[in-house]
């Protein structure tokens, strides 16, 4: 079965200015400089959670309970990630993928 996503697009140029930057980042020294820069701790503590809950999702075959008893958060959590992983724009799997 083939999956289909929708591209977001950019909804102002404060946004695409952003995906600009991050598409000129190269190294990941580079991109966790840019993320610590733009994020508070908080913020990024929670987005690479996200991105582990998602990794997971894919992987595994956990359940949404194991997933977020393992991460420390809610089903909520582990929910919303996999809406958007099977739902969203296809950015997940193609971080995901590489």
């Amino acid at each position: 079965m083939t999956t289909s996503y929708n591209p977001y697009k950019a909804k102002n140029s404060e946004e695409k200015a952003l995906a600009e930057a991050f598409a000129k980042v190269q190294t990941t020294q580079e991109s966790l400089n840019l993320l610590r820069d733009l994020l508070t701790p908080k913020e990024l503590e929670e987005f690479g959670r996200r991105f582990k809950i998602a990794k997971l999702l894919e992987t595994t075959d956990m359940s949404y309970e194991a997933i977020a008893k393992k991460m420390k958060t809610s089903t909520t959590t582990v929910t919303r990630v996999a809406l958007w992983l099977n739902n969203g724009s296809g950015g997940y799997k193609k971080a995901l993928g590489k």
